[in-house]
């Protein structure tokens, strides 16, 4: 276990146990399940809710906790330590809550933000394209204007709760002839058997099996004018833009998690197994490799910390969330390969958490924006 971050207190290091507790006990045992149908049980979001686990960095007053993002990267960070992949709170609470208290309307924030905090709705946002992933301003999925309805028309893929979501934010084009200005983000209420909006396949994946990644499809979805995000057309490039940071925060935060935990199992296991009568962890190669591990999840530990307090103050600007991103989930990528390899031959079979951990891992350097692009950003900041 790591110590205690700088950011957090006993209330949070109740609810960590409080978060430890139901990812251990009531959702990590039935990950095999939920990997073979590919997404959790739904009841599962309910449960979170009752347990006050779901919506705590949402106000109060639209039935969340009343906490902050903090509670949010505790809550994050154990489900990942607990081996509990399948449930998206990352994006339920993490991305489409907070798109929801920035840019919605009061009484859209009453209606909606409540249901993402009981878990009674799971909310998505549909980004991706199947030709547009990092490039956000090149979409090509159409909202047309007619009357005080929007049409939705187009495709996403890679959608993370898109098989269970019931709220789903959708970056669309209202202006073709325009670039990243002729973006928007509409709010669309769906359901199996809402006109207009279907469901594609999950898609499968090399790792996070049990996390519902879908493909969406929308033949003019009908989407009331007033779900708008912001009330103006052309101004969700720049919302998608100024909430991304946080999303490349979490990203951070989930791949810090990956690399403790690799570098956990990997002492714990080199010290009981025995190889020319004693243990693996007293040849001076595992200690030293162990030793390098140990160190760059330390150092990696200051700099998220550092950044979840300046987020946490409303400091975090876009070239330090993306060296978070970056930084983080490459060292992530390097620390559980050579963990993994202190295992020999049991690092390979699934039954083992650090090959979960491994084929978990590798997303982290696409999702919310490849590296590369991060890179690009963090270049354009100096």
């Amino acid at each position: 276990m790591a110590e205690r971050p700088r950011w957090s207190d006993d209330e949070l290091e109740a609810v960590r146990a409080l978060a430890r507790t139901y990812f251990e006990k009531e959702v990590a045992p039935n990950e095999e399940k939920y990997a073979a149908q590919g997404h959790p049980d739904k009841s599962l979001y309910v449960r979170a809710g009752r347990l006050g686990l779901s919506g705590m960095s949402v106000p109060e007053e639209y039935g969340g906790g009343g906490g902050t993002f903090a509670n949010l990267a505790v809550l994050i960070a154990e489900q990942v330590r607990a081996g509990a992949d399948s449930l998206g709170f990352a994006v339920s609470e993490g991305i489409v809550a907070h798109y929801l208290l920035a840019y919605a309307a009061e009484e859209q924030k009453k209606r909606w933000l409540p249901k993402l905090c009981s878990g009674e709705w799971v909310g998505s946002i549909a980004m991706t394209e199947p030709g547009t992933g990092s490039d956000l301003q090149a979409i090509a999925t159409r909202a047309r204007r007619v009357g005080d309805e929007y049409l939705v028309t187009g495709a996403k893929t890679f959608i993370s709760n898109g098989r269970l979501c019931d709220l789903l934010i959708i970056a669309a084009k209202t202006d073709t002839s325009l670039g990243a200005a002729g973006v928007s983000l509409l709010v669309a209420e769906v359901g199996d058997d809402t006109p207009g909006f279907s469901r594609g396949r999950i898609l499968r994946k090399l790792g996070q099996k049990s996390q519902d990644t879908t493909e969406l499809y929308f033949d003019e979805l009908r989407v009331p004018a007033a779900h708008l995000l912001g009330g103006q057309e052309g101004h969700g490039f720049y919302q998608l833009m100024e909430q991304l940071p946080q999303e490349r925060l979490l990203t951070a935060i989930i791949g810090q998690a990956i690399t403790e935990a690799a570098v956990a199992l990997a002492v714990d296991y080199t010290k009981e197994r025995q190889v020319f009568g004693r243990p693996l962890f007293a040849l001076q190669n595992t200690r030293f490799e162990l030793a390098e591990c140990a160190t760059i999840a330390r150092v990696n530990g200051v700099f998220l910390d550092d950044c979840i307090e300046r987020h946490l103050r409303g400091e975090l600007d876009a070239a330090n969330a993306s060296m978070a991103k970056y930084w983080i989930t490459d060292r992530t990528g390097e620390v559980v390969d050579r963990c993994q390899q202190l295992f020999g031959g049991y690092g390979y079979c699934v039954e083992y958490p650090i090959a979960r951990l491994s084929v978990n891992n590798r997303v982290l350097r696409v999702l919310a924006g490849a590296n590369e692009i991060m890179k690009e950003l963090i270049a354009r900041s100096l």
